[in-house]
Parts: structure tokens; C-alpha cells; sequence
């Protein structure tokens, strides 16, 4: 798959030398903050085939079965202070919508503020994470991205088969997860390249994208959970919402989930 994978990405990519290949692994983000922690340059990148402990923003977890999708982890260093990344999560969707457009011919939704959607289902998630420098920069960041390619409805967990999706069901034709990886990579290197000169940019991509503004929705922070409209998303990935009762505040992806009122959107 390694080499499959390489043959899809160009020679002028310079992170097809540092790819990591794993048939299986715990969790591609984990092993990849192992390697960040200890010195593993920008760049680095690690695609599985499978994942035994996949994991999702908020200690959730991410089914992550063999030969079915893809799913990739790559070692970003910024070197900027954590305020400066606050839309890294969003930022990165977008790069993950276009490589879906690259390799199937459709470009996703975004669901507010790491999942990528089609018609009311999950079809892939994102997890970005920061490790911070003694002087309290980045140190490093790590990409993390779960996208479901070949999956039939049987092949989810019965808890999921009403709310995820694939590229083959979306399109009725098989996905090659190699042909994915590969624009993912070349995307995530395009992304690194614009994340902090183009941010303007990114994020009005990103807003186009997004499908939570003007639903109404759940906020879930931990057991609280209460009763919004969605308005808008900030410059710095922020939500902006309307509670019930008039007041206009803002909240962050690292503090809570949102859903629809009445289910997953």
C-alpha cells in the first residue's frame, strides 16, 4: 500500500520521503506524538490500514477497520504561540474536502467544527493536537484525519449505521484508499504551507463549507447540555450562537459538541 500510496503523490510533495506506512496501529495520532516528542521533523506523516483504538475530539472514539478507509496522521511545527492555531481544526476540513474532491469527484459538507458530512451522515473526522515548547510556542502539531471509503452499512457498528457514510455509498463506485492518502497528503502540504499567511482566505473556504450556521442546535459541554441557534463561525473557528433567551456568545471546539436539536445535524 506504501508504495501505491507514493505513486499518487508528486515528486514535488516533499513529505512522500517521511511516510510511515502501518498495516495496524493504535492510533496513528498517538504514535505520531510519540514521534513528534521525540524530534521526528514536520512532515512526518503515518498512514494505517487500521486502528485498534481510533480516536475522536472529546475521548471519543473513531471505527477505524481494516482495508476500508484512511487514515492518517501528519506532524506539523508551526512554531507560533497556540492562539495563533485556534482554526487549525477548521482549516483542516477544508484541505480534507478538496482531497475528497480530488479522489471521488464530490466536495463534502462541514458539520461544525471537525466532521466532514453528506446527506445528514458522518463520512470522516478530524483531530488536531498541540504540544506546547518550554517558552510556550508550539512545539508541534498533529493532523489527525479518519475518512470512510469502502464501508457498506453492515460494516459499521449497528450504533453507527444510521449516522455514518463512505465514499461508496455516496458514489456507488469503490474508493482507493491509496488515491485518497495521496491527496490528502498533498492537500494537508498545501494547507502547512498557507496556515498562517492565508488565514482570511481558509476560513471564508471553510464558512462556505460549514453547514451548522442557522441550525438550531445542542450545545453539549460534559452532563450540560442546552438549547442554541447557530449564527456564524469567527475568524478563529469559533461558533457563535443565540441562547433562548437573547444572549449572543461564543464557543470553541475544544469546550464543547454541538448537534441538532432533533439528531446528529
Amino acid at each position: 500500500m506504501k508504495n501505491e500510496i507514493l505513486s499518487n503523490i508528486t515528486t514535488e510533495c516533499p513529505w512522500r520521503d517521511t511516510l510511515l506506512w502501518y498495516d495496524t496501529v493504535d492510533s496513528t495520532n498517538t504514535r505520531a506524538k510519540e514521534l513528534a516528542k521525540a524530534g521526528a521533523p514536520a512532515g512526518t506523516l503515518l498512514v494505517a490500514d487500521a486502528q485498534t483504538q481510533g480516536r475522536g475530539r472529546l475521548g471519543r472514539s473513531f471505527s477505524s477497520p481494516e482495508g476500508t478507509g484512511v487514515y492518517l496522521s501528519v506532524i506539523l511545527r508551526p512554531n507560533c504561540p497556540p492562539d495563533a492555531l485556534m482554526h487549525l481544526t477548521c482549516v483542516t476540513a477544508v484541505a480534507a474536502c478538496r482531497a475528497v474532491e480530488r479522489a471521488a469527484g464530490f466536495v463534502p459538507q462541514i458539520k461544525w467544527a471537525n466532521d466532514l458530512v453528506w446527506q445528514q451522515k458522518k463520512l470522516g473526522g478530524i483531530l488536531t493536537e498541540l504540544g506546547l515548547g518550554a517558552k510556550g510556542n508550539v512545539d508541534y502539531a498533529i493532523i489527525g484525519i479518519g475518512i470512510n471509503c469502502n464501508q457498506l452499512v453492515p460494516d459499521f457498528p449497528p450504533e453507527l449505521q444510521a449516522m455514518a457514510t463512505s465514499i461508496r455509498q455516496i458514489t456507488g463506485l469503490p474508493c482507493p484508499p491509496a488515491k485518497l492518502a495521496a491527496a490528502l497528503t498533498e492537500e494537508l502540504y498545501r494547507l502547512n504551507r498557507q496556515l498562517l499567511a492565508d488565514k482570511a482566505e481558509l476560513m471564508d473556504n471553510y464558512r462556505t463549507l460549514c453547514i451548522t450556521p442557522g441550525r438550531e442546535i445542542s450545545v453539549i459541554r460534559g452532563d450540560e447540555k442546552y438549547y442554541a441557534k447557530a449564527l456564524s463561525v469567527d475568524d478563529e473557528g469559533g461558533l457563535v450562537i443565540l441562547s433562548p433567551d437573547g444572549k449572543i456568545s461564543t464557543v470553541t471546539s475544544g469546550e464543547v459538541s454541538v448537534r441538532g436539536m432533533y439528531g446528529y445535524l
